[in-house]
């Protein structure tokens, strides 16, 4: 038994565009806020970036400030860094 199957030419040109979603995802990037900062913006920024609260980023920040100091130096670095949001 032979099945043809019947494609037309919008059925064609979403399986070209679903193929194009899956293959090309917009590219996610890293900006320090310029509307959510306490002193810089990064945590805003980041938070926006993992899709979480700002307040649990500057969390994880001060728990690194206290183990070792690691967070000051990775804070100050990460402004460096990290370029602030576009206008």
């Amino acid at each position: 038994m032979v099945v043809i199957k019947n494609v037309t030419l919008t059925d064609k040109i979403r399986q070209i565009q679903k193929f194009k979603a899956m293959t090309n995802p917009e590219i996610k990037r890293l900006y320090r806020s310029k509307t959510d900062r306490m002193l810089g913006g990064v945590c805003g920024g980041m938070g926006v970036y993992f899709n979480l609260d700002p307040v649990l980023m500057r969390l994880v920040w001060v728990i690194l400030f206290f183990a070792g100091g690691i967070g000051v130096l990775g804070y100050i670095l990460a402004w460096i860094i990290i370029p602030e949001e576009p206008s």
